[in-house]
């Protein structure tokens, strides 16, 4: 059963404020056009970055509802809020949204650099639900709303199957 992304954040540098945006592009290989990461600018670029981060809006609910920690406007510095989908289903697939296709890349745990950009307790209130990395396997649009749905038979062009993501 597949869920919906709910809103799309994203920034051009890295430590800078993360932006709600209507809509985004997924670049093959790359990320999400203008992103930290996609641009080379992020914290963690060449260390541990991902291309995509998706992260379930239940669990910022539950985080907001138990802890009191501010993290609905893009504090958490994911680039997706998804809705209706436990995430860690898609390990080990390719999946759609919107226009683009994304391959579950590993899970994404919260850092101390997070608290140093928002509060102290941000780093513990994302502990075991800090999202996904995913990247992008095939570019296109991608907007609040859109359908996330598990690709039961990837198209020929993909090859078949998940990248080796060991071959970057």
């Amino acid at each position: 059963m597949g869920g919906r992304v709910e809103s799309i954040f994203m920034t051009g540098q890295g430590g800078a404020a993360m932006e709600r945006v209507a809509a985004v592009e997924a670049l093959e290989g790359q990320g999400f056009k203008g992103d930290r990461y996609c641009t080379r600018s992020g914290y963690w670029t060449g260390i541990d970055e991902c291309q995509v981060t998706l992260i379930a809006g239940e669990d910022l609910d539950a985080i907001t509802e138990q802890l009191g920690v501010a993290i609905q406007n893009g504090e958490h510095r994911r680039n997706l809020v998804t809705r209706e989908i436990a995430l860690m289903s898609l390990a080990g697939q390719l999946f759609r949204i919107g226009e683009a296709v994304f391959g579950f890349d590993r899970p994404r745990p919260p850092c101390a650099y997070i608290a140093s950009l928002t509060e102290r307790r941000m780093t513990k209130a994302l502990w075991n639900r800090g999202g996904i990395c995913a990247r992008v396997v095939r570019s296109g649009m991608v907007r609040p709303g859109d359908a996330i749905e598990i690709m039961e038979s990837p198209p020929p062009e993909l090859g078949g199957g998940l990248p080796d993501w060991n071959a970057r």
